[in-house]
C-alpha cells in the first residue's frame, strides 16, 4: 500500500484548523450570547453605568492577559485540551484531575446551557412580544439547538469548521447592527442616558466580583485554540496570531456595542429587559426587531459549535492521559471525530436547561472556571522556572501572568462573599473530586472489575464504530 493511501486511511485527529479558521472559532466563540445577555448583569452587579463600561473594559484587558499567557503555553505544551492539559504539565495530575470533574460536571454543562437558553429566548423573543416567551417553549427549543450542533460535531470536522465561518460573519453582522444606529445616535446628540453615569448612590462594590464573572463570560472564548492546539496548522505562528488580534477586534467590538446600548437605552431598560439587543431594536429602528433576534440566535448557535468542538477534545486528551475512561480517547473509523467524547455532553446539558436559570447558572460554573484559569497562569510561571531550557517562540512579559493570575485568584476568593450560595456549591464539586481521584483514577482497576470493564469498553467501541487514534508526530 502506498505512503498516500495509509495517510488517507490512518485514524488521528488531522490539522485542518487554518489562520482563518482559528480567526472564526475565536471571535466565533467570544461573540455569542454573553454580549447581548451579560450588559444586565454588570450593570445590575456594578450599580451604575459608568462603572459597568469600566467593567467591560477592564475585562478586555484581563482577557488579552489570559490570552497572551495561553498563546505562551501553547508554544511551550504541543498537546491539545487547553486548561487541562495545561494544569497538568505544569501543576501535577491532582489539579488537573479536579479540573476535569468540575468542568464536566459544572463548568461546560451550566455555561452550555446559558448558550442554549439565551438561543432558545432569542429566537422566540419577537413571535411572543410584547410578552415574554414562555418558559417551557424556551427551554424546547434550546435543547433543539443544542442537539443540531452536536450531531454536526459528531458528523465532521470541516463542516464545523465551515459552519464557525459562517456564524462568525453573521456574529459581526449583528454587533454592526447594533454599533451603527448606536453611534449615528450619538453623533446627532444623543447623550441624555449617560449624565450622572457615576451616580455613587447606586454604586455596589461588594458585587463587582459578580459582574466582572458576567464581563468575562461574554470574552470567555480567548482560550479556545488551546483546545485544539494539535489540529491547528503551523500552531507556533497561527496560535498566538489568532488570539491576539482575536481579542482586540471583539474587545473594541464589545466597547461599542455597549455605549450604543446606553444611547438607546435607559439604565432601566437594562434592568428591566430580558432581551438587551431586542429592547434595543424596539427603540432604535423598528426594521430591526425581527432581524437583531434571529443574528443573536446564529451567535448563539456559534458558540455552542465551538464550545462542543473545544471541549469534547479537553475529555479526549484527558482520556489519553489516563485520567478519563480509555472509550473517550477514540476517533470514529468513517468520521475522523472524537465521537464518544462530543456525546457525554448530552445528558448533562439536557438537565441544566430542564431545571437552571441564565443568572444562577452564571454564577455556578464561574467560580470553578476562573478558580482553575488562574491556576493554569500560575503554572506558566511555575514551569518557566523549572524548565528555562525550552524553546520559547513566543514569550510574554511576566507581569502580565503574574497581574492575570492574582486578579482571577481574588475575585474567585471574593465572590464566596458575593453569592456564597452557589459558590460554595461549585465549589463542592470541586472538593468532590479529591476521593474520586484517590479511590478511583490514582491506582489501577482491581482484577475482580477489569474483565468487565474492557468488555463493556469493546461493546461500545463496537457500537459506536471508534477506534484508538494513531499517535502522530507534527
Amino acid at each position: 500500500m502506498s505512503k498516500a493511501k495509509k495517510e488517507e486511511e490512518a485514524v488521528f485527529l488531522r490539522q485542518k484548523i487554518t489562520l482563518l479558521r482559528a480567526f472564526s472559532l475565536l471571535i466565533g466563540s467570544m461573540v455569542g450570547s454573553g454580549i447581548f445577555i451579560s450588559p444586565k448583569g454588570v450593570l445590575k452587579n456594578s450599580g451604575n453605568l459608568g462603572v459597568s463600561l469600566i467593567v467591560w473594559f477592564a475585562c478586555g484587558i484581563l482577557s488579552l492577559f489570559g490570552a497572551l499567557c495561553y498563546a505562551e503555553l501553547g508554544t511551550r505544551i504541543s498537546k491539545s485540551g487547553g486548561h487541562y492539559i495545561y494544569v497538568l504539565e505544569t501543576l501535577g495530575p491532582l489539579p488537573s484531575f479536579l479540573y476535569l470533574w468540575a468542568e464536566y460536571f459544572a463548568i461546560k454543562p451550566a455555561n452550555s446551557a446559558v448558550i442554549s437558553l439565551a438561543f432558545g429566548r432569542y429566537i422566540l423573543e419577537p413571535f411572543f412580544a410584547p410578552c415574554g416567551a414562555p418558559l417551557p417553549a424556551v427551554k424546547l427549543v434550546s435543547l433543539l439547538g443544542y442537539y443540531t450542533v452536536l450531531i454536526l460535531n459528531c458528523w465532521s470536522v470541516s463542516w464545523t469548521a465551515r459552519l464557525q465561518i459562517v456564524l462568525t460573519v453573521f456574529k459581526l453582522l449583528a454587533l454592526a447592527l447594533i454599533i451603527i444606529p448606536g453611534m449615528m445616535l450619538l453623533a446627532q446628540g444623543h447623550t441624555e442616558n449617560f449624565q450622572d453615569a457615576f451616580n455613587s448612590q447606586s454604586l455596589v462594590l461588594d458585587k463587582l466580583p459578580l459582574a466582572f464573572y458576567a464581563g468575562m463570560f461574554a470574552y470567555s472564548g480567548w482560550f479556545q485554540t488551546s483546545f485544539v492546539r494539535e489540529e491547528l496548522v503551523r500552531p507556533e505562528r497561527n496560535n498566538p496570531l489568532a488570539v491576539i488580534v482575536s481579542v482586540l477586534t471583539v474587545m473594541v467590538g464589545y466597547m461599542l456595542t455597549n455605549v450604543s446600548y446606553y444611547t438607546v437605552l435607559t439604565v432601566e431598560d437594562v434592568l428591566a429587559s430580558q432581551a438587551v439587543a431586542v429592547s434595543f431594536a424596539q427603540k432604535a429602528f423598528q426594521s430591526l426587531i425581527s432581524v437583531i433576534p434571529f443574528l443573536v440566535a446564529l451567535s448563539c448557535i456559534g458558540t455552542m459549535n465551538g464550545g462542543i468542538l473545544t471541549f469534547s477534545r479537553t475529555l479526549f486528551v484527558a482520556s489519553r492521559e489516563g485520567q478519563w475512561p480509555p472509550l473517550f480517547s477514540m476517533i470514529h473509523i468513517r468520521r475522523h471525530t472524537p465521537l464518544p467524547a462530543v456525546m457525554l455532553m448530552f445528558p448533562l446539558v439536557t438537565a441544566m436547561v430542564c431545571v437552571g436559570d441564565i443568572d444562577q447558572l452564571l454564577n455556578f460554573f464561574s467560580f470553578s472556571r476562573w478558580l482553575f484559569i488562574g491556576l493554569a497562569t500560575l503554572g506558566l510561571i511555575i514551569h518557566r522556572y523549572r524548565h528555562p531550557e525550552l524553546p520559547r517562540p513566543f514569550k510574554v512579559p511576566l507581569f502580565i501572568p503574574v497581574s492575570f493570575t492574582i486578579i482571577c485568584l481574588f475575585a474567585v476568593g471574593m465572590s464566596f462573599y458575593s453569592d456564597p450560595m452557589y459558590v460554595s456549591i461549585g465549589c463542592t464539586i470541586v472538593l468532590s473530586g479529591f476521593p474520586i481521584y484517590f479511590l478511583v483514577v490514582s491506582r489501577p482497576i482491581p482484577d475482580c472489575c477489569r474483565t468487565t470493564f474492557h468488555y463493556l469498553t469493546f461493546k461500545l467501541q463496537v457500537l459506536l464504530e471508534v477506534v484508538r487514534q494513531e499517535i502522530r508526530t507534527y
